[in-house]
C-alpha cells in the first residue's frame, strides 16, 4: 500500500512496511527545537529534517552505510526536497486544492483493519493517526496539484516535428543482425572439467564447419538451444539484446562467416552471421506519434520544474548548513615537477 511508509516513520516497526518520504513541515516549530529552514514565515525544524534524512537514507541505503563522500551531497538533497514539498503544500493550499477524504478515509480504515491487533499499533493508534492523517493530507495535496500543473495541451504537428528535429537520436533504429547458433549447454555451476569438455567439443564441430559441413544439420545435431529445430537459426536481434562477449563476437564476422567457439554463462557457442542491417535514421512519419509523446512528456516535466523553480525563486530560503556534513573539496591535479 502506498502510504504504509508513514507507519515506519512514526517509528512503529509493524511487518511489510517500506520506508517513507520526508514529511512536510510544521507552519512552526516547538520551542524546544531548533530551526532547520525558515521559508519566508514558514519553519522546517531540524527534528523533521533529521526524519527525513533518517528515512530517505533506509530507502535508499537500506541498512548499510552511505559510500564515502556521498553523504554530504545527500543530506543536502534530503534538504533541498524537504523544502520543495513545503513550498508546493503551500502552493496546493493557496490554490484551493482540498484533499480527497474519502480516499484517506479509506486508508485510515484499511490500517486499522491490517494492525488493529497490533500491540505496538493499539499503543500508539491516537498518535499513528493524527499524524499519518496530516501526511495523507499533504500526499493528497501534492499528487493533485502536480497532475494539475503537468497537464500540458496535446502536440501540434509542428510540436512533435521540432521535437523530432532537436532529438534524432532518439528515433535511431539500431543495428540488427541475424544469427544462428550451436550451443553446447553447460551448467553454470558445473566443474571446470565439464566446461574443458564442451570447449573441446566446439572446436571439433567447429573444425567440421570449416571443412564444409552444413551449420543447419550440426545444429541440428548438437546444439542444446531451443533454435536447434530450425538449425539454429535465431532470427533478428538489436544490439544489446544479446551478452557482450557475444556483440565482440559477431562485430568481428561478415556475412556468412562463423566465430570460433564463445563461452557464455549457458555454454559454449558457435556463432554464424547469416545477415547485418546497420543502424538508420527513422523518418518522421514513421515515428510522429512518438515525437509527440515525447514532446508532451518534456512539456510536462518542464511545467512541473518550472513551478518549483518559480516557488524558489518567489521565497526566500535560509537554510543552516551546519546540519550538513562538510561537502569534499575538489582534488588538485599534481604540479609536474
Amino acid at each position: 500500500m502506498r502510504h504504509a511508509r508513514w507507519v515506519l516513520w512514526l517509528g512503529l516497526a509493524l511487518p511489510g512496511l517500506a520506508p517513507a518520504q520526508p514529511a512536510t513541515a510544521s507552519p512552526t516549530p516547538a520551542r524546544t527545537d531548533a530551526v532547520f529552514a525558515m521559508l519566508g514565515d514558514r519553519v522546517i525544524t531540524v527534528s523533521e529534517y533529521r526524519q527525513a534524512l533518517n528515512v530517505a537514507m533506509r530507502k535508499k541505503y537500506y541498512h548499510a552505510k552511505p559510500p564515502e563522500g556521498e553523504l554530504a551531497q545527500f543530506q543536502r538533497e534530503v534538504g533541498d526536497d524537504l523544502v520543495n514539498r513545503t513550498l508546493l503544500e503551500a502552493e496546493a493550499r493557496r490554490r484551493g486544492i482540498q484533499p480527497d477524504r474519502s480516499r484517506i478515509a479509506a486508508t485510515l480504515k484499511d490500517y486499522e483493519a491490517r494492525y488493529g491487533g497490533s500491540k505496538s499499533w493499539e499503543a500508539g493508534k491516537d498518535r499513528m493517526i493524527s499524524a499519518v492523517s496530516q501526511q495523507l493530507e499533504a500526499d493528497s495535496l501534492l499528487e493533485q496539484l502536480e497532475r494539475q500543473v503537468r497537464q500540458v495541451r496535446a502536440p501540434a504537428d509542428k510540436d512533435a516535428r521540432a521535437f523530432y528535429e532537436a532529438n534524432q537520436s532518439l528515433f535511431v533504429e539500431p543495428e540488427q543482425v541475424k544469427l544462428s547458433v550451436i550451443l553446447l549447454k553447460v551448467d553454470p555451476s558445473s566443474p571446470q572439467a565439464a566446461w574443458n569438455a564442451a570447449h573441446a567439443e566446439a572446436k571439433s564441430i567447429h573444425a567440421r564447419l570449416q571443412k564444409g559441413v552444413s551449420f543447419t544439420e550440426l545444429a541440428q545435431l548438437h546444439s542444446g538451444d531451443s533454435s536447434a529445430a530450425r538449425g539454429g537459426e535465431m532470427g533478428y536481434v538489436h544490439r544489446g539484446m544479446l551478452p557482450q562477449s557475444i556483440h565482440a563476437a559477431v562485430d568481428a564476422l561478415q556475412p556468412n562467416g562463423m566465430s570460433t567457439p564463445v563461452q557464455v554463462l549457458e555454454g559454449v557457442a558457435i556463432l554464424k552471421l547469416d545477415d547485418r542491417k546497420l543502424a538508420r535514421q527513422r523518418s518522421f512519419v514513421d515515428v510522429r506519434e512518438r515525437a509527440g509523446d515525447l514532446w508532451q512528456r518534456a512539456e510536462s516535466d518542464a511545467a512541473w520544474k518550472g513551478l518549483i523553480a518559480q516557488l524558489r525563486r518567489a521565497t526566500t530560503v535560509r537554510i543552516d548548513e551546519s546540519n550538513f556534513l562538510p561537502l569534499a573539496k575538489p582534488s588538485t591535479p599534481a604540479r609536474p615537477s
